[in-house]
């Protein structure tokens, strides 16, 4: 019998959908269609996905509590934070199964829509229910102690401008922004910042100065990846440039940016997997 075919006490059922919702407070409300008779002990696992070649750890798990008929429900407190990753959506305890995975429901973000960041303090904890690509629930969690949001990026001419916010740090005297060239960590350039207050700040990258003395691709080879962060001060440690605080668990294929053409090398800001900010530098592509 699969993971997937749920089986009652009565007999065959439908497979089990969950509709989460992430409330003002950060909390996660997960209900669950489940048709079980209210004495069962249904819980929800919450199962953090390994990374590839390491074993899958001990997940969260959290009693659910009948609410209506094959209706069940529990809630995922703030605290503790879930570990940054992805974790998959199961539920246990179903007669017959180790564990059952989740269809995605209904997901209610409206709490998360506005982002900014306004009101919100260090440590920076994000949790964004998903529909991952085989049509399972999941949830996308990030934990950072330090934390720079990007918000609006404008792009002209050869350059791009970038808004973001700090947290968990403040800036000081030296602050500023540094680009790390992926895979050579003693290829990093430097570009000065605009602060607004000691939180908010704005810096503009020169695509020109990324392609110069070596700084692109060559002919034929892959493109070169930026890394983005920002210094808060001299001598600080260096904070990832990220957008995490909306509703957007992967904007990789969401927020495409165009490229800007310089001599034959193409420049163009994107997000990574993990909703990091980067640019990425390559041969200019065939129309």
């Amino acid at each position: 019998m699969s993971g997937s075919d749920c089986v009652g006490m009565s007999g065959p059922v439908e497979k089990p959908r969950g509709e989460m919702t992430v409330d003002e407070e950060g909390r996660l409300v997960v209900r669950v269609r489940l048709p079980l008779p209210a004495s069962a002990r249904p819980r929800l696992l919450l199962q953090l996905r390994p990374k590839k070649g390491e074993p899958e750890e001990t997940g969260r798990h959290v009693e659910l509590e009948p609410v209506g008929q094959d209706q069940w429900q529990s809630v995922l407190e703030a605290a503790p934070a879930l570990e940054e990753g992805r974790w998959d959506a199961y539920v246990v305890g179903v007669p017959g199964e180790e564990r059952t995975p989740l269809l995605p429901g209904l997901r209610d973000l409206r709490a998360l829509v506005s982002g900014g960041g306004d009101g919100r303090t260090a440590p920076v904890a994000v949790r964004i229910p998903y529909a991952t690509k085989d049509g399972r629930l999941a949830v996308r969690a990030w934990w950072r102690a330090m934390h720079a949001e990007a918000g609006r990026i404008v792009l002209a001419g050869d350059s791009m401008t970038v808004t973001a916010r700090l947290f968990g740090a403040r800036l000081g005297e030296g602050a500023a922004v540094s680009l790390h060239r992926r895979g050579q960590d003693t290829a990093v350039r430097q570009v000065a910042l605009r602060a607004e207050d000691d939180q908010d700040f704005s810096f503009t990258v020169d695509y020109g100065e990324l392609v110069a003395d070596g700084g692109g691709p060559g002919a034929g080879k892959a493109p070169v990846i930026w890394d983005v962060y920002v210094l808060p001060a001299t001598g600080a440690p260096r904070i990832r440039v990220a957008r995490l605080l909306d509703d957007i668990a992967d904007r990789k294929a969401v927020f495409v940016y165009p490229a800007t053409v310089l001599g034959g090398v193409s420049a163009r800001p994107y997000y990574t997997f993990d909703n990091d900010l980067a640019v990425e530098v390559g041969p200019q592509r065939a129309r």
